[in-house]
Order: structure tokens, then C-alpha cells, then sequence
């Protein structure tokens, strides 16, 4: 049996150096070949080792033995009528995952995923209701940028502004419980020679496994984004069951201390409205309470229906209503628009059986 080629996506330098050690690159020139790899691979978005013309037609061939420069396989691309992409990326053993683009005018969030389904069991969101089948590993999560910047024509990395101007990593899965691999993808694509994403422009999204929180401050120095969606426990309790391992007091004050978070660049409480649930302006004045002394915005979040969901989206007045509350006690509260609905890419929708039950709608070729 043909053992399969091993994928350079993903390596990092260190990683890169020990490839070419085992195809006997002598150590003067290791540091050289690296710089040229990854320029190509992550810089330029090639896959064919015969375009990589600075590298040595015997160090190409003997790479192009051995090893691939791939990108997850897209099993369908949908396009909403809004303009957002959403693709559905099959792995090497043939699990899926979700991976969204949401352009806006000359830029662009993509939302990537971290695991394939979910560790955790969120209420109103549809991705909780897939059972968590594996951590994804650090060439599927850089994969997911590289293919949408495939799909984007956006090679090589622009030095001006960008398609994919920010990355989100709130898609499938918590990114906390799979850290090692999330920190070597970010490493990744925070390296400015290659796909050079500032730490700025990346936002990490959290359930609140406070553990983690500091390491993920300390060490990647990524935006923070809380799933917080409720400002009592009995109801965080049913809405993000992980708060009965660490409660809102313990959440907000892992917030206070995390190292990332000033004026400058403020902890994002995302809180998605739920009609009857968690919107009251009695729920707006606690929500402010909690917060204080924390450099914060709140993200309110209209539900995204999708099907067997058990909530309702509030209404457009009392959502209004909840963000003048905030607002006048200082916080911004913006309102997110709804993105990608029609396609199942929404906040909270993403499930990689979704496209099963959108079969009406009309798979856009990648690319």
C-alpha cells in the first residue's frame, strides 16, 4: 500500500527544516530553503513545486516525491444572495467542516473552525447539536485560509487591502479545547513573510474555558470574544452548559485579567437575542453591571433560526430597546446584521450536514 504524500501546509519553520534534513539538504543551506518554501507556500499560495524556480530542480524533484502542498477538498461552495461564501471542506478521512467568508465593501472576515463538530452543547446554536468527532490539525485550520484565499484570487499576499482582511476564529468547534493546534496555526499565519495576519486583525471566540484564557492572552495576544448570552446562571446553565464548570463570576473575572485586553483592543461579550429568554431591559441593566471595569464592547446577536431550533429571535424593537441600555452606560452595543442566512452561514448555523437539508439551493463552483 502507497503511503500518501505528507503536506507542507501547516509546517512551520522548524517544521520545514526537518523535510529538508531528511532529504539530506546539507545544514549550511537549511535556513535559505526554508525562507524560499515558505515564501512560496505561504506567501505566494503555490502548490506546484516546479514553480518554486529559486529552489534546485534535484531539491524540487526529491520534494515532490515525498511531499504535497495541498488544501482541504471543497465538497460544495454556496454563495447567499448577500455575497457571503461558505464552503464545506472534506479532510483526508473524510470529515467535514464549515468555513465562511463575509465580504464587506473592500474587506472581509473569514470564520474559520477549529474542530470538526463541537465539544460543547450551546442550546441555540446549530453546530452544538453535532457531536464533537475530532481537534482539527494545524494544515486543516491554515488549509481553510489558503483555500478561501484560492476561491478570493488573493495571491500573492496583498500589502494593501484585502478580501480577507480579518480572521474569526468562531466557526465550528471551541478553539480553547484544541489550543495547541490553534496556536501553531496562528503562528502560522501571524508570521508577516508568509500570510501575515497582525494579531490585530484576528479574534478569537470563546464558550469561557477560563483555564485557557490567560495562556491564550499571554501567548498569542489575539482579540478576545466571549460567548456570555445570558447574565444569570441558571439560564447560562442551559444556554452554554460549560458554565456550570466555570460561572459567569469566574468567566468576567478571567476577562478583568486577560492580558490582551485595554482600551485599545476590547474583549467582544457576544450575546445573541432570544425572544422571552435573555432580553429584557432587566437582563440589559445586569448585562452592564457584570461588565464594568472591563474594556468591552457587546455584540448583540439576532437569533439565526434553523431547523428544531427551540428559540425565537426577539424583536427588532426590544433588540433596539436592549442596545440603548448598553449604549447609555457607555458600552458600544452594536447590532449584527444577519449574514449568509439563506445559506445556513450564519452565526450559530454552521453544521456540516447543513447542506443536506438545503438541497434546493445551487453549489457555486470554488474558485
Amino acid at each position: 500500500m502507497t503511503t500518501p504524500a505528507a503536506n507542507l501546509v501547516g509546517l512551520d519553520r522548524a517544521g520545514l527544516a526537518q523535510v529538508l534534513a531528511g532529504l539530506d539538504v546539507p545544514e549550511r543551506q537549511r535556513a535559505m530553503r526554508v525562507r524560499q518554501l515558505w515564501r512560496w507556500i505561504y506567501n505566494r499560495g503555490v502548490v506546484d513545486f516546479a514553480q518554486m524556480t529559486d529552489i534546485g530542480k534535484p531539491l524540487r524533484a526529491a520534494l515532490e516525491r515525498s511531499h504535497v502542498v495541498a488544501r482541504p477538498q471543497v465538497a460544495t461552495a454556496l454563495t447567499s444572495t448577500d455575497g457571503t461564501r461558505k464552503w464545506l471542506l472534506r479532510q483526508d478521512d473524510g470529515s467535514e467542516i464549515e468555513t465562511v467568508h463575509i465580504p464587506d465593501d473592500d474587506r472581509g472576515a473569514l470564520c474559520m473552525s477549529s474542530q470538526v463538530g463541537c465539544t460543547l452543547t450551546c442550546r441555540f446554536c446549530h453546530t452544538g447539536t453535532q457531536r464533537l468527532v475530532r481537534n482539527l490539525g494545524p494544515a486543516e485550520i491554515v488549509g481553510q485560509l489558503m483555500l478561501a484565499r484560492d476561491a478570493l484570487g488573493e495571491w500573492p499576499t496583498p500589502t494593501g487591502g484585502r478580501m480577507i482582511s480579518t480572521i474569526v476564529m468562531m466557526g465550528m468547534g471551541e478553539p480553547l479545547y484544541n489550543y495547541d493546534n490553534v496556536a501553531a496555526a496562528l503562528g502560522i499565519i501571524m508570521d508577516m513573510d508568509g500570510l501575515a495576519f497582525s494579531r490585530r486583525s484576528i479574534t478569537l471566540s470563546t464558550s469561557g474555558v477560563v483555564p485557557m484564557m490567560a495562556r491564550c492572552g499571554e501567548e498569542l495576544r489575539v482579540n478576545l470574544a466571549v460567548s456570555l448570552h445570558a447574565v444569570r446562571d441558571e439560564l447560562r446553565d442551559e444556554l452554554v452548559p460549560l458554565n456550570r464548570k466555570y460561572p459567569i463570576a469566574e468567566l468576567l473575572e478571567a476577562c478583568r485579567r486577560y492580558p490582551a485586553a485595554n482600551n485599545a483592543r476590547r474583549i467582544t461579550f457576544e450575546y445573541v437575542m432570544l425572544k422571552d429568554v435573555n432580553d429584557s431591559l432587566a437582563d440589559a441593566r445586569e448585562l452592564v453591571r457584570l461588565i464594568r471595569d472591563i474594556p468591552a464592547k457587546v455584540n448583540l446577536i439576532p437569533f439565526n433560526p434553523w431547523p428544531g431550533a427551540p428559540y425565537e429571535c426577539s424583536s427588532g424593537n426590544q433588540i433596539r430597546r436592549f442596545a440603548e441600555v448598553v449604549n447609555d452606560a457607555g458600552y458600544s452595543a452594536p447590532v449584527r446584521t444577519p449574514r449568509g442566512r439563506d445559506i445556513m452561514a450564519a452565526c450559530g448555523q454552521l453544521k456540516s450536514a447543513s447542506q443536506k437539508q438545503r438541497r434546493s439551493l445551487t453549489a457555486a463552483v470554488a474558485g
